[in-house]
């Protein structure tokens, strides 16, 4: 397993690398372009684009082998995933994606494990670099971050996280991960009334959901109805609840979730 100091160390020095190679290129053309006769200047500069070529094409494979990272996280692969994200690591890259993917595809798999502290610490990582042309990758980055933060208990951090991506356009995605982490978050503050501020709305929104991503979002609203006075609502949500997922497991998650089955169990 990759030690997260280990990973930023590498990333961050291969970055530094990267940079200065460019530039003794850079540095490396000019004067293939003004110094010397026309045969030797010409000979320099193929020289340089060979180079240059066989550098791009080695950090080429640096990118493929991490490419694969997200579906074998997805499926549960997570020792394959490691491997692949390990070696693209390893690899020098002249290029700053690479670097930056695998860094992000890493924060990925540590949250799949449930490594809240390491995955939040990959992902602040991240957000701090000049991300360029992988701009987009900031918005799941943040979502990590603002999730990882959440199960740390880390309320003022989570809640810094959400505001971050109020301030960018999200993908349908990112909208329902965002909203299960902020509906998440408020049940912490226990800010009831807000939770159900057009709470049919993000009902029909849940149903976008992962059958237990949609069930949990569901169990919470259904606990934030229960505390407005909403039993109605209660009932129908933890019905719904009960569908798509089991309540034990739901409960073993989120333990404030027992509230809704408990009441249900005292009428």
């Amino acid at each position: 397993m990759i030690p997260v100091d280990t990973a930023l160390h590498r990333v961050r020095r291969d970055l530094i690398l990267s940079a200065l190679l460019k530039g003794a290129f850079l540095f490396a053309a000019v004067a293939a372009l003004t110094v010397g006769p026309d045969n030797t200047r010409l000979v320099m500069l193929l020289v340089l684009i060979g180079a240059w070529w066989m550098i791009s094409a080695r950090s080429a494979r640096g990118s493929r082998m991490a490419a694969d990272s997200p579906s074998l996280i997805a499926s549960g692969q997570f020792e394959e995933a490691e491997r692949h994200i390990e070696q693209a690591m390893r690899a020098f890259s002249v290029f700053r994606a690479v670097k930056l993917q695998a860094l992000h595809h890493l924060a990925l798999l540590r949250h799949a494990q449930r490594r809240w502290q390491e995955s939040a610490a990959l992902s602040r990582a991240l957000l701090a670099q000049r991300l360029g042309a992988l701009q987009p990758l900031s918005k799941p980055a943040a979502l990590i971050l603002a999730d990882a933060l959440l199960e740390m208990n880390d309320l003022r951090g989570a809640y810094e996280a959400i505001l971050r991506l109020y301030q960018q356009r999200l993908s349908l995605t990112e909208v329902l991960n965002l909203m299960a982490i902020q509906l998440d978050y408020m049940a912490r503050i226990e800010a009831w009334e807000p939770m159900m501020e057009q709470w049919m709305a993000k009902v029909q929104l849940t149903e976008l959901m992962p059958p237990q991503a949609a069930a949990r979002a569901q169990a919470t609203l259904a606990v934030a109805a229960l505390r407005t006075g909403r039993r109605d609502i209660a009932d129908w949500l933890r019905a719904r609840a009960e569908l798509l997922a089991d309540p034990k497991r739901l409960a073993a998650e989120r333990p404030m979730l027992w509230e809704v089955w408990a009441r249900s169990a005292e009428c």
